[in-house]
């Protein structure tokens, strides 16, 4: 249930749950193709790189804590991509399946046809079914995947590439 979320920019307050819900994610799970905890010297340079550059970060508070957080930020490095972002998603374990994720997107999404976004990319682990059926729900069509293109817990991983046209 998802009554009394409050969805909101963060601030650097909301930094260390963002980067907690960011380590339970390497940790645990294939959503994050990275092995290597942050901290939060870490965390506040990505914020202030993602602020810097105009991109959002927000996130979904939930009886007074930080229950998920969303972002979006530079898909590819060449100038010809500018109006095309990739965006990440998290929530925290204890508050998964209960909507939050679905109200980070729709925020996301809503931010990104403000700043005039084109197209919206989502690499997502091939095997996550409960994430590609979001994207889907919210819009996003498959647009491929790559086999065995990353690594972790000691297996390959497909990445399935999803696309949103936001601005028409």
């Amino acid at each position: 249930m998802t009554d009394a979320v409050l969805v909101r920019d963060a601030t650097e307050t909301d930094l260390p749950a963002i980067r907690d819900i960011y380590n339970h994610a390497v940790e645990h799970t294939t959503a994050i193709w990275n092995e290597t905890l942050v901290d939060l010297d870490n965390r506040i340079e990505w914020f202030k790189a993602r602020k810097a550059k105009g991109f959002p970060v927000i996130v979904a508070e939930k009886d007074g804590k930080v229950a998920g957080y969303a972002s979006y930020g530079v898909w590819r490095a060449f100038d010809g991509y500018r109006h095309t972002v990739e965006h990440s998603v998290y929530v925290d374990k204890d508050r998964r399946g209960a909507g939050i994720g679905e109200l980070l997107m729709r925020a996301l999404i809503e931010r990104a046809a403000d700043a005039n976004i084109h197209v919206m990319i989502a690499g997502i682990e091939a095997a996550n079914a409960a994430s590609i059926k979001l994207h889907e729900k919210l819009g996003f069509r498959v647009a491929g995947t790559f086999s065995e293109v990353g690594t972790k817990f000691g297996r390959w991983l497909d990445l399935t590439c999803m696309e949103l046209r936001v601005t028409k």
